[in-house]
């Protein structure tokens, strides 16, 4: 599928779009998602989406809320358009979002369907349109030095090649997308400010998980 998309500025994105709630997903701007789709609604989800324009909001629940079919979400998100598909032969879709732009909710749409639709505004993120903005201002040296530690810590291998060789967007989000930490530590890496404080949020959740897997084992009393 190409990757050309048409959006390139808040006014280019629609106003309501299919959203998928799904616990501890984090999608950034230009980060690639690989979804394995099985659940009926989002088979159909997937379906209009590729008749359309392609874009569907990843979301998470909120924990706050309460537990139901229905959860409540955050308020924030980010699009992302189909890039990959592939059909299955026990009826599943493995696809591939790309990120677009982060969103706010403003409100959820009544609609037949039976995949959730929410009214969205793009204007505060009109940042996420602008691939690398902000790289210069990143700790490179202290993401590098929170991930070695993490690697080290956890017994981990990685492309140490591949991580030298990536600029400092690529860098920051594709970590936060992948790292195992809670929903709201996700929620965090999303909704920052900027790039350089995302980069923050990462070390300093890092360096937390660090240390209480560090403490001290507890005696027999």
């Amino acid at each position: 599928m190409s990757t050309h998309s048409g959006f390139h500025r808040p006014a280019d994105c629609p106003a309501v779009i299919p959203v998928f709630p799904l616990p501890g997903a984090l999608l950034l701007p230009r980060g690639q998602m690989p979804l394995n789709i099985f659940e009926p609604r989002y088979l159909k989800m997937v379906d209009d989406a590729l008749r359309g324009d392609r874009l569907i909001g990843m979301i998470q629940p909120d924990p706050d809320g309460a537990a139901s079919a229905h959860p409540k979400l955050f308020r924030v998100g980010c699009a992302g358009r189909i890039t990959q598909y592939a059909e299955t032969g026990d009826g599943r879709y493995l696809i591939s979002l790309t990120g677009l732009s982060r969103f706010r909710v403003e409100s959820e749409v009544a609609s037949p369907e039976v995949y959730r639709q929410c009214q969205v505004s793009y204007d505060e993120f009109a940042v996420d349109f602008q691939a690398r903005a902000g790289e210069e201002q990143v700790d490179r040296a202290g993401v590098l030095k929170a991930l070695r530690d993490f690697v080290e810590s956890n017994e981990l291998k990685v492309d140490w090649a591949g991580i030298d060789e990536a600029p400092n967007e690529a860098l920051v989000n594709a970590l936060c997308m992948m790292s195992p930490f809670g929903i709201r530590e996700k929620q965090a890496m999303l909704e920052a400010a900027d790039l350089k404080t995302r980069a923050e949020i990462l070390i300093a959740v890092t360096q937390m998980e660090l240390l209480r897997g560090s403490g001290p084992e507890p005696t027999m009393q």
